[in-house]
């Protein structure tokens, strides 16, 4: 009988992060500039794993290798996905990412990165920059080695709930006092343009990559805008924020007892607000906050039990 693959989540420490993770989920934090929360994934700088179940123990890179059923019998070599929670608790390097052409060439076969946000929160008036002003790669590439870098990069206003999709190619950095939710092709490829000349932990400036950088920024900025579209369902309302090549991205908002099914894909799934349960061929599941799960390819009918806000993606 097919059950959801609750999935232990795995911590990165950064320069920028901070306690948010432990204060908004109440995740057990390895510092006090805990970053990202790596909640599903099969990436092999940090795969998560399963906490229940017969494979309870498994990496999920493991059980995509051993156990390609679970998934469709999917033709990738690698889980393509990779679900995030950020927290930003100063500004992130202003970075880029490759496509997976450029990736598979100069990152050693790793995949290109494609990502998208949910804002989950931010302090009042919070920004992000996302994409650049300059109109040829000349220009581009004079402001950044002139360090113009007030000229030269986008801001724009967020707040919560807000959704934006950052394809590879894309000038962007998240800003202080930000809490997000990435979903993102399964890479840890990125190239930082500008790191506010911060030091690190023993005195040293970070790398830049500011070549590479120039060669995958998209020229001039593509400005890719999505527009939710919602829908009433039962006791829920669906949003889809974006369906494209790399995955398909939603928020649940369940009110109540909400049925669905899952057949021709496998789903990754995460409780951002509230809790409930999954009812599935008369099982019953806990879902409470700040959990992550997948319920594999062919799961069938099933039931959600509560109030909670449930992010929901597929490759």
């Amino acid at each position: 009988m097919l059950q959801p693959l609750f999935l232990k989540p795995v911590f990165k420490e950064r320069i920028w992060g901070g306690t948010a993770l432990q204060k908004e989920f109440g995740y057990s934090i390895p510092t006090e500039h805990t970053g990202e929360c790596w909640a599903i994934s099969a990436h092999p700088n940090g795969p998560s794993v399963i906490e229940n179940g017969p494979y309870a123990g498994q990496t999920l890179d493991k059980l995509w290798k051993d156990h390609p059923e679970l998934f469709g019998n999917p033709k990738e070599a690698v889980f393509p996905l990779l679900t995030k929670i950020l927290d930003a608790n100063m500004d992130l390097s202003v970075q880029v990412h490759p496509d997976d052409a450029y990736a598979k060439t100069h990152e050693n076969g790793e995949l290109g990165k494609t990502e998208c946000w949910y804002i989950i929160d931010c302090k009042e008036g919070a920004d992000m920059i996302f994409g650049h002003n300059a109109q040829t790669k000349e220009e581009f590439i004079q402001q950044a080695k002139e360090g113009k870098w007030g000229t030269l990069l986008r801001r724009v206003k967020i707040k919560p709930g807000d959704f934006f999709y950052v394809p590879s190619g894309t000038i962007h950095a998240l800003c202080e006092g930000t809490l997000v939710l990435e979903t993102q092709q399964s890479s840890d490829t990125t190239y930082r343009v500008y790191d506010y000349d911060r030091k690190d932990a023993d005195g040293n400036l970070r790398e830049l990559h500011l070549e590479k950088a120039i060669d995958v920024t998209a020229v001039p900025h593509q400005g890719s805008i999505t527009v939710p579209k919602t829908a009433a369902k039962d006791n829920a309302t669906i949003t889809t924020f974006v369906e494209s090549t790399f995955f398909s991205v939603y928020k649940w908002d369940i009110n109540g007892t909400f049925s669905f099914a899952s057949d021709d894909t496998y789903l990754l799934v995460s409780i951002i607000k509230g809790g409930g349960s999954l009812v599935h061929q008369g099982k019953s599941y806990k879902l409470e906050k700040g959990r992550h799960m997948i319920l594999p390819f062919g799961f069938g009918e099933f039931e959600v039990n509560g109030e909670c806000e449930l992010i929901v993606s597929h490759p």
